[in-house]
């Protein structure tokens, strides 16, 4: 019997395990199991073809609603219905639920219903058999500190070589896995990819929705490749969990979404993100936000700095005024002191109170700086706060730079953050709290716990429910997710929270491919990438940083108080173009004109197409010519129009409409080298 689900085949023949794939792909057991007493039916480092995973059969299914297909143009979000396929070995006794909503998203309970403990090594959420090695490609994603979200596309062989495995009659053993550690989710790898098949046109896209260690692999059997997913294993996280009988184990959450191209799988994985998202008020205002950190004050405000500032800010458009770090302490040697986040006298001598009535005076929601998971070695609460509050290895606490981690699943960690959320909420009318997370625990803890990546699991889940039961409490109040920029940007986190900032880059000239790449792992409306036009900039570069926080959540800062009343008019225009286009953002999908971005590339394009209209961003460089020409397939066959958005009191490009190609060809001005436009471009009338 098979069943489907979205663009996928479910096979649950008798004498076989249940399998998950597109049409035509391999036989890839849908989930596999690693445990102590029971490893891989075939030796090898990789989550496909363990014993369990053969073993398991079919045990029944049900299902409610109907799914999505994951094809919608629109990206607008769309739960479907609920699949529930049971599973069950024999011979362990375990059994397995899986649970396929929406046609995109899947999670895995595994349930020890045999009479003796087992221990678990490692659970898939899923595994997806895809079609020939030879014809797909891989989209990937590296990143680190203030050079987030760089991705590439390669033939899967680069990885998977091929070994003519059909003349040994055995599947391989290597695999190209992708994993990370500790809590940084996105600080080296993406969570998410996309295979391509270059043959069919058909691709994967995915994301493992974990704010903590992750897996995902990607190889070659017999009867072709294969996609697994997963949350902490034993051999990449020190993770294992103890089953008894009756026990039960639930694996992180991980979605698979199928479309037309690269496009196509990004437009639905997008689409599927829409719909994870917790209901709140940002999701249609799409404030903008000042911030007054980057490159701006610097961890450093005071009263006086931060008045005028407070006031330029909203003459340009700011809607949320955020008072970044140093809000706290009295000098700026805070780094290891953090914890009880109280006002400093010092820096606010009449108080902090009368910074946030000026910015209520303009309109504007005040909003503050915490990082609430760490404690600073030299702050009180380090000695306030019981030992048993703080992640630890054998018995001693963490310490990384300076600061002890607390443990969210201690109920006086938790006690304490809520005091300090509800106090700042109550006492000064805070309505958003930029988030940030600047350390990495490791593996994990073992107090507690069976491993340390166990404990560590157990901390991420209740970190997630700590924030939920904040907005629960707080349903207006806005939270933005930062971890040294964008070093846990992961849609358990976004799930929950409004605003992704995407990097701490400080250096204008290089943070347009990070902002460029961002809607592959990130939805435009939370993608918060900086704008920090400064006094000293040309009017071209002012134009240039602006346009980089502009298709996404603008992300506003800069010394604006300093600058001519010329260059704040040019401020206000970038913020009052977006301010004009921002309805559509979270209805659109992105498109990338040009390929995928390159680090160094010296010109850049992202659009963003919402029904008949595309927003067009482009920058060029360094190095670049002052003509190129940009892929707009999807226009192709029609007349449009094209209208600069941003800046227009600046000198003209031009632009020239090739219908029959759906090519936009575009010639400079050749004036600064780095220089930048937002288009509109919609159907003629």
């Amino acid at each position: 019997m098979s069943l489907a689900w979205g663009r996928f085949v479910i096979d649950t023949p008798a004498d076989g395990p249940v399998t998950m794939r597109l049409d035509g792909g391999a036989a890839q057991p849908l989930v596999e199991v690693l445990t102590a007493g029971s490893g891989r039916g075939h030796v090898s480092a990789r989550f496909s073809e363990t014993t369990i995973g053969r073993r398991f059969r079919f045990a029944g299914s049900s299902s409610t609603g109907s799914p999505s297909t994951g094809g919608s143009s629109t990206g607008s979000g769309d739960r479907g219905g609920q699949l529930r396929i049971r599973l069950r070995d024999g011979e362990s006794g375990l059994a397995a639920e899986v649970v396929l909503t929406g046609g995109t998203q899947v999670r895995t309970t595994i349930t020890n219903e045999g009479p003796e403990p087992v221990l678990l090594l490692g659970v898939t959420t899923c595994a997806v058999g895809l079609g020939p090695v030879d014809d797909l490609d891989l989209v990937s994603g590296d990143g680190e500190w203030l050079g987030e979200g760089r991705w590439t596309r390669r033939p899967l062989r680069e990885h998977a070589p091929d070994l003519n495995l059909r003349i040994h009659g055995q599947d391989g053993r290597g695999r190209y896995a992708v994993t990370s550690t500790g809590t940084w989710s996105t600080g080296a790898r993406q969570p998410t990819g996309v295979l391509v098949d270059r043959v069919t046109g058909t691709a994967v896209a995915w994301q493992v929705e974990h704010n903590g260690p992750w897996r995902w692999e990607t190889g070659e059997r017999l009867d072709g490749g294969y996609l697994a997913l997963a949350g902490p294993t034993d051999i990449d996280h020190q993770w294992q969990r103890l089953l008894g009988p009756g026990e039960s184990f639930t694996t992180v959450p991980a979605s698979v979404a199928v479309g037309d191209g690269l496009h196509g799988a990004v437009a639905a994985l997008t689409a599927h993100r829409r719909g994870l998202l917790r209901p709140h008020p940002d999701r249609a205002a799409l404030p903008v936000v000042f911030n007054d950190y980057m490159n701006t004050l610097m961890g450093d405000p005071t009263t006086a700095k931060l008045l005028p500032l407070i006031d330029a800010a909203a003459g340009a458009g700011a809607e949320v005024f955020c008072v970044d770090a140093g809000w706290y302490d009295n000098d700026t040697t805070w780094w290891d002191s953090v914890g009880e986040w109280q006002p400093s006298a010092g820096r606010f001598p009449r108080g902090l109170i009368e910074v946030v009535d000026r910015i209520r005076s303009h309109g504007m929601i005040p909003g503050l700086w915490l990082e609430p998971e760490v404690i600073g070695v030299r702050s009180p609460m380090a000695d306030k706060l019981p030992a048993e509050a703080f992640l630890q290895r054998g018995g001693i606490r963490l310490v990384e730079h300076g600061r002890y981690h607390l443990d969210l699943r201690h109920p006086a960690a938790v006690a304490h953050l809520d005091e300090v959320v509800d106090r700042l909420v109550e006492q000064f009318g805070v309505g958003y709290f930029k988030l940030d997370y600047n350390i990495d625990p490791g593996a994990g803890t073992d107090r507690d716990a069976p491993a340390a990546g166990a404990g560590l699991l157990d901390h991420n889940r209740a970190h997630l429910e700590w924030l939920d039961r904040i907005l629960d409490r707080h349903p207006g109040l806005t939270l933005e997710n930062c971890a040294s920029g964008g070093m846990r940007a992961d849609y358990a986190m976004l799930s929950r929270m409004q605003v992704q900032s995407t990097s701490d880059q400080q250096d204008f000239r290089r943070y347009p491919p990070i902002a460029v790449a961002a809607p592959l792992a990130i939805l435009p409306e939370q993608a918060a990438s900086w704008a920090y036009p400064q006094p000293e900039m040309s009017d071209e570069q002012i134009a240039y940083t602006m346009c980089t926080g502009m298709l996404g959540r603008l992300y506003l800062s800069g010394r604006l108080d300093a600058m001519s009343d010329r260059q704040r008019e040019l401020v206000r225009e970038g913020v009052a173009a977006f301010r004009s286009i921002r309805a559509d953002l979270a209805a659109t999908v992105p498109v990338w004109p040009l390929g995928l971005p390159g680090w160094d590339d010296p010109w850049l394009s992202l659009g963003l197409h919402h029904h008949d209209t595309t927003y067009l961003g482009i920058w060029r460089r360094a190095g670049a010519g002052t003509a190129l020409t940009l892929d707009l397939r999807h226009l192709r066959g029609h007349p449009v129009t094209v209208e600069v958005l941003y800046p227009r009191r600046l000198r003209a490009w031009a632009y020239r409409w090739e219908s029959a190609t759906g090519s936009l060809t575009v010639t400079t001005a050749d004036t600064d080298p780095h220089a930048a436009r937002i288009l509109r471009i919609r159907p003629s009338r």
